[in-house]
């Protein structure tokens, strides 16, 4: 089995203005901490802001298996091209492009990095918040250097002149449209935000449809949601011994010259243990950073 997985359960938004949460982001169990330079800064503040940030990835200090990624404020605001110029070579695990809506934008950043001297492995992800990006979702995924998309369902909710339900039915088109993007292009995806931070209990099902759709992770606005974020997106106890028992079931089979296997009954093919071994794959790699 040689995957490499990386767990992105819970991506915490962190205000680069907030000095103090930075700091505590250190302490956090979150997958990844989405440094903001954008809708979470003032824009008096945004260059401050970006002072702060670049103060943190110079030093990494503490952050340990934490993927640091930063959200940019988009190159048609006053301060988007400084941004990836200032992060170009800062050390960021990758650079988050707010409101994508074409591959076209997704290079024009890459531009502005590679003329700042980032490397050209820089990864970028994209937030997919508006309905012309949503329709572009597969150019923008398969972008060069594209890692990741992240949803960011509150302002498409707004364009789409929709309504925050429970059952998040306005949002399952763009939603499935994004996963069947980032799949073929074979990268990464994080569900959006849940806005409500006293309504946990539509939070939790928040994260257990987004699993059940097959999101990644899921993108948080405070440290409350992060534990309940990964105990769903991590695999538990039963389905990591069921994917043993699956792989050890296809191998016996193997070993014997079966041409099939069987467990419980059930016919198990090579997509199964694909899954299964990414199953393993993930449990190990949460197992490693503690949980």
């Amino acid at each position: 089995m040689a995957l490499a997985v990386r767990p992105r359960r819970s991506a915490l938004y962190v205000p680069g203005s907030n000095a103090r949460a930075l700091d505590k982001a250190r302490t956090l169990p979150a997958d990844v901490l989405l440094l903001d330079l954008e809708d979470a800064v003032a824009p008096d503040a945004k260059e401050a802001a970006r002072e702060n940030v670049l103060a943190v990835l110079r030093a990494r200090e503490g952050f340990g298996f934490r993927e640091l990624v930063v959200r940019v404020n988009g190159l048609d605001t006053a301060w988007g091209w400084a941004d990836l110029a200032a992060l170009a070579r800062a050390g960021a695990d990758a650079i988050l492009l707010p409101k994508v809506e074409s591959a076209d934008g997704v290079r024009r950043a890459r531009t502005v990095l590679g003329e700042a001297g980032a490397p050209a492995e820089l990864p970028i992800w994209c937030m997919m918040e508006t309905p012309r990006g949503i329709l572009r979702a597969l150019e923008i995924a398969e972008a060069p250097a594209v890692a990741c998309l992240v949803m960011g369902t509150s302002d498409l909710t707004k364009d789409l002149h929709a309504l925050h339900t429970g059952e998040r039915l306005p949002m399952l088109v763009a939603l499935g449209t994004c996963l069947l993007a980032a799949r073929a292009a074979g990268i990464a995806i994080l569900d959006g935000v849940h806005l409500d931070l006293s309504d946990t209990a539509g939070f939790a099902a928040a994260c257990r449809q987004g699993r059940e759709l097959g999101f990644d992770g899921k993108t948080l606005i405070h440290p409350s949601q992060i534990g309940p974020a990964n105990a769903a997106f991590g695999p538990d106890a039963a389905a990591v011994e069921q994917a043993r028992r699956i792989v050890a079931a296809y191998e016996e089979a193997r070993a014997r010259g079966a041409g099939v296997a069987v467990l419980d009954g059930r016919l198990i093919e090579a997509l199964h243990v694909r899954e299964a071994e990414r199953v393993l794959a993930l449990a190990a790699a949460i197992a490693e950073r503690g949980g």
